[in-house]
């Protein structure tokens, strides 16, 4: 049996700049120590959900439990158990990376002897010592987003949540983070995961969540959608789904 970190009831979200209804009711278990990946063309609600999830963005109606208890209820108690990576890594350019984890860590309220000790042990682990009195800018755009990375799980959250953790970035490097979001996994943090990429949804989530127009269209494993729909590739279900689905807004509209 599955232990549910996060429950999404009935989530809604209406723009009051253009009256879009970005979410129309949509409702998901979260379990700890994996890892859902969402997808959907643009437009489906990706980014909308993973922002609600993250506090960013107020849901317009519905709720998400934690742990069996409406986040709403305190919000800041909340963040301490959540981890966002922006698809843009948003380091300040003026300190190092170590003064970057350590204003992160001083922001969580931790004291100053843990933000030590947490910064040398998640260093030594993603091996990226050598990098610390650097300036963000001279760094790569990988090894900023592994920075990213690593200030997201400073103060230890259970959730973490990468939106685009890899656009725009070369092969070799989108494997690497490959590997590192994998290690989220291997640490027991659950991750919700953003991506264009179908292979990288593919290749690193344990659920597959898919949005069409604000809703949910199916929550499943990999292995059983490529089973269900007799594909060796989760592209080529990703794109049977997203046939099937145009064809049924068009009937609705007819």
């Amino acid at each position: 049996m599955q232990n549910t970190l996060i429950r999404i009831e009935n989530i809604k979200k209406q723009y009051e700049s253009n009256g879009k209804w970005a979410l129309k009711g949509v409702s998901l278990d979260l379990y700890k120590g994996e890892i859902v990946g969402l997808l959907g063309v643009n437009g489906a609600g990706k980014t909308t959900l993973s922002s609600i999830i993250a506090t960013l963005h107020p849901p317009t109606d519905g709720d998400i439990l934690f742990e069996g208890q409406s986040i709403y209820k305190d919000i800041p108690a909340f963040r301490q158990n959540i981890g966002f990576c922006p698809q843009k890594p948003n380091l300040s350019p003026l300190l190092t990376l170590r003064e970057n984890l350590e204003l992160s860590g001083r922001c969580y309220g931790l004291s100053e002897d843990l933000i030590k000790s947490r910064i040398k042990q998640l260093s030594d682990r993603f091996e990226l010592e050598e990098y610390m009195e650097q300036q963000a800018e001279v760094l790569s755009g990988g090894y900023k987003q592994r920075f990213v990375i690593v200030r997201a799980l400073l103060h230890d959250p259970q959730l973490i949540i990468l939106d685009e953790p890899t656009v725009g970035l070369d092969p070799d490097i989108r494997r690497n983070l490959w590997d590192m979001i994998k290690e989220l996994k291997a640490m027991g943090k659950t991750v919700v995961l953003t991506t264009h990429y179908i292979d990288e949804a593919e290749e690193l989530s344990d659920r597959i969540c898919m949005l069409h127009s604000g809703q949910i269209v199916l929550v499943e494993t990999v292995e059983n959608l490529k089973d269900q729909f007799k594909m060796g590739r989760l592209e080529d279900v990703f794109l049977q789904l997203i046939k099937q689905n145009k064809i049924a807004d068009a009937n609705i509209e007819g």
